[in-house]
């Protein structure tokens, strides 16, 4: 018996880059993922920085002295540190995720990045579940598609219902090609993208595996649907990379 556990093989988790360890059908933003994230993120979402440039420009349109606004799915904090840093003292920030880690994660970096702003504040919540104030601008940047498609309308219906008329939802979704041709293709510029970016063709083969299950992303037509269906009239594409899109909804 020795002999045989001797010989025994550990099998170490794949890498998926940048520190990320994961299983087949098993990624997790909870864990170490959190002290890894920005680094990751940034470098796997085609101009994920932009992209919070442009929510942060969006912003000035729909937020109020007074507002209460909200990041669903917040991470590290990133975009609701700095969209709370753009705006009034007035406005208040609430940023929510479920993964504990990463709101411990958002608590430290505004603490090194920004000690003075106070108008933000972040909570290990459910979207679910959370008791919503009357809000002017909700953002959901890379967050639908991880939430089960099953109760994915819920969080539309949930955010259309909080927002004051003439307020804004702001929704980033990596979407799916309306056919099988495009998604090939879409696809394929993706894993093009990801090797220009330093990934090892190993790594970006262990993270596909893992978002198996996890990450289930809709074609734009079926992100337009859920809006609809929540209530959205007035909705606008505002941004566009092949498989990442980005929407403006207004109530």
């Amino acid at each position: 018996m020795d002999q045989m556990l001797q010989h025994t093989p550990i099998k170490a988790k794949p890498a998926v880059g940048d520190g990320i360890v994961s299983e087949n059908a098993s990624w997790s933003f909870g864990g170490e993922t959190a002290k890894h994230f920005e680094q990751h993120v940034s470098k796997s979402v085609p101009y994920y920085a932009a992209g919070h440039e442009l929510v942060l420009s969006v912003s000035d349109f729909f937020v109020k002295d007074g507002s209460t606004c909200y990041e669903l799915g917040c991470s590290t904090g990133a975009l609701t540190r700095r969209l709370a840093q753009r705006h009034k003292r007035s406005v208040r920030w609430v940023g929510i995720d479920i993964e504990p880690n990463m709101i411990e994660q958002a608590a430290a970096y505004l603490r090194q990045q920004a000690p003075g702003v106070d108008n933000v504040q972040y909570l290990v919540d459910d979207v679910l579940q959370h008791p919503f104030e009357s809000t002017d601008f909700v953002v959901a940047y890379y967050t639908v598609q991880f939430v089960p498609p099953r109760v994915r309308q819920q969080v539309f219906d949930r955010v259309y219902q909080a927002l004051n008329w003439g307020g804004a939802f702001v929704l980033f979704e990596k979407v799916r090609a309306p056919d099988a041709r495009f998604q090939d293709m879409a696809t394929s510029l993706y894993i093009d993208y990801k090797l220009a970016q330093g990934y090892e063709p190993t790594e970006i083969i262990a993270k596909s595996r893992s978002l198996k299950g996890v990450l289930e992303p809709f074609t734009s037509a079926g992100n337009l649907d859920l809006l609809k269906r929540a209530g959205f009239v007035d909705v606008m594409t505002i941004f566009k990379h092949v498989c990442f899109e980005g929407f403006l909804c207004i109530k």
